[in-house]
């Protein structure tokens, strides 16, 4: 296989990742893939992407608008519905490529972009395979599983009174990602997304921020993907749910799966929501997802 740089306009935005090629001639299938709440796409996907390309398929990695190398403002703001619509420019990005089997595209997600998968594949029928990894499947759900209800009213306050901050002009409030006391403001806070992301960050990602627009979190509260998921069929979907997931929260996304239309197959991995990139987790959700993509993509 062999790995280049690219770049795409996603409607005035410059967005840049890796595209990946099998070895051999074309046209091949293709994936499109995007990471998670503010990371970026060197924590992990190129592995992903390495399991997937080594299988015989093309795969398009690139980073969230606002994020990484792509452009766009303003920085690490995290618009879920702009980041529906870039996977959709990848996809359409993916198919002007010569040497791509336009008719035989998957998307993959992870985490917040797990939800976009949903969203994704059941809006445009381009689709012809996807994997979801231990999705966000409610926003507002999972923001009541982390934040304390006593704490809710003192979050939409700060929210409210930001929207009247940049009404006026200022710059837009600021939160962490993640913080060592989970009891500190953050938008994700649970220890092990301080563990991983400040690990990872340092060993792999230096370009990773720990830090999204207050609006990002507003914007998480209003967005639900699991709402769209009946409508994936009859598009092939896998879903990959870590049993003691406790970010993007395993029982919502149980439920969803429930409610998820045929074809479709669950794969449960024991770990937690940040095993799925390594170790042997790692091993069973990239073995799930590139046999899933194979057997639909590439028949």
């Amino acid at each position: 296989m062999n790995r280049t740089d690219v770049e795409f306009n996603a409607e005035g935005t410059t967005l840049r990742g890796w595209l990946y090629r099998p070895d051999g001639d074309g046209p091949v299938p293709g994936v499109v893939m995007a990471h998670g709440f503010s990371a970026v796409k060197e924590m992990y996907l190129d592995s992903f992407a390495e399991v997937f390309a080594g299988a015989g398929l093309a795969v398009l990695v690139f980073d969230n608008r606002n994020f990484g190398a792509s452009d766009g403002e303003p920085r690490y703001e995290i618009d879920p519905w702009a980041q529906v619509r870039d996977y959709r420019h990848a996809i359409t990005y993916l198919q002007s490529m010569p040497g791509i089997d336009r008719e035989r595209i998957g998307v993959w997600g992870s985490s917040y972009s797990g939800g976009h998968a949903i969203v994704v594949a059941a809006i445009d029928k381009r689709v012809k395979a996807v994997v979801s990894q231990v999705p966000l499947v409610s926003g507002f759900g999972n923001v009541q599983r982390l934040v304390r209800s006593d704490f809710l009213p003192m979050v939409r306050a700060q929210l409210d009174a930001d929207r009247e901050a940049r009404f006026a002009g200022k710059e837009p409030g600021m939160i962490p990602v993640v913080a060592e006391d989970p009891l500190a403001p953050s938008a994700l806070p649970t220890p092990d997304s301080w563990q991983w992301f400040t690990e990872t960050g340092k060993t792999r990602a230096p370009s990773w921020h720990n830090e999204v627009t207050l609006r990002t979190l507003e914007m998480l509260m209003e967005y639900e993907p699991g709402s769209y998921i009946e409508r994936i069929s009859p598009t092939p979907l896998l879903m990959v749910v870590a049993a003691g997931d406790v970010l993007a929260v395993a029982d919502l996304a149980f439920d969803a799966y429930e409610r998820a239309r045929e074809p479709k197959k669950l794969v449960v991995l024991p770990g937690g929501h940040f095993g799925a990139y390594t170790g042997p987790d790692f091993e069973l959700s990239s073995g799930a997802a590139r046999d899933w993509l194979v057997q639909h993509l590439l028949g």
